[in-house]
């Protein structure tokens, strides 16, 4: 038998051990199932033992498959750093990057960018994921979200790149029927419209220049997933609504909408740049952070 470890069977095996299948983990590597399929044999025969029970419908871990799957997801790990060293040492960062970002940010705000960041980086891929909802960034396989919220979530490394500020917005033709709130409990009788991915709860905080709070369960005939949605009934002047200030920006500034209760501040978050650890960060994913550093920290929306 050659003495040299089998380092491809057991990278292959660790896959097919996370991904549990052998047509997943032959898709994330990038090679054919046989490939994988071979190379698992081979493994099972030069190891003494089989690592997997194979059905036409299952596949599952023997319990020496078990004993083994984490040695080897531990080699693999390991064969992953070097790699993600040697990288940080390259002239030119390259590889997939798998990016997470919510969807009307990303079409407004990162889509344009897009260009620039080809262009200084040639060697990058960017795999670029458009959607509210929040993803497990270590489950989904995921390098890097960009994420907006008032604090980001703890067991992720945060970069905070800007503040973003929520505004309470209605239209002149909402305002011209219905006329101005002057306090936020006024709310409570006036149709306001939801964003089912609050990062906190469906209640709007508000928070006077005196520092007095009072929160508000808003109600009125639309939630939804994505606050673009809001805009047509916002617009129809048919409700109020919360709008991320880099959204509601442009339309302020046309005078298609108005801010209301403006002594009155809703929630104040940020943007950030999150990974899931900092241990082991490669180049790839620091020049997508440094970029979005550069591009963002001090974004078009924020500037008088």
């Amino acid at each position: 038998m050659n003495k040299f470890p089998d380092f491809e069977g057991l990278a292959m095996f660790a896959k097919v051990a996370e991904e549990g299948s052998f047509a997943a983990a032959a898709r994330v590597m990038g090679v054919s199932v046989p490939t994988v399929s071979r190379a698992v044999t081979r493994l099972e025969q030069r190891l003494g033992g089989r690592l997997f029970n194979r059905t036409s419908r299952q596949l599952a871990l023997t319990e020496f498959g078990s004993s083994m799957a984490t040695k080897a997801a531990e080699i693999y790990r390991q064969a992953e750093e070097v790699e993600s060293e040697a990288l940080e040492l390259a002239i030119e960062p390259r590889g997939q990057v798998r990016l997470a970002v919510p969807m009307s940010f990303g079409l407004r705000w990162v889509a344009p960018l897009l260009p620039a960041l080809i262009r200084q980086y040639p060697g990058l891929t960017l795999d670029l994921h458009l959607s509210d909802a929040s993803v497990d960034l270590v489950a989904d396989g995921f390098d890097a979200a960009l994420r907006i919220a008032a604090l980001p979530d703890s067991s992720l490394v945060a970069r905070h790149l800007c503040p973003v500020t929520q505004y309470l917005v209605a239209s002149p033709a909402y305002l011209r029927a219905y006329g101005y709130p002057s306090h936020p409990r006024e709310l409570s009788d006036r149709a306001c419209l939801s964003y089912a991915y609050r990062a906190r709860s469906r209640v709007w905080r508000f928070t006077h220049v005196d520092g007095t709070t009072e929160d508000i369960m808003p109600k009125g005939p639309l939630r939804v997933t994505n606050s673009d949605a809001l805009l047509p009934t916002l617009l129809d002047g048919l409700a109020i609504a919360e709008l991320p200030e880099f959204i509601a920006n442009d339309y302020l500034a046309n005078g298609s909408l108005e801010r209301l209760l403006p002594e009155w501040s809703m929630t104040k978050g940020g943007l950030y740049f999150v990974t899931p650890s900092a241990r082991s960060r490669p180049a790839k994913v620091k020049a997508l952070s440094e970029f979005f550093v550069k591009h963002l920290s001090n974004p078009v929306w924020r500037q008088p």
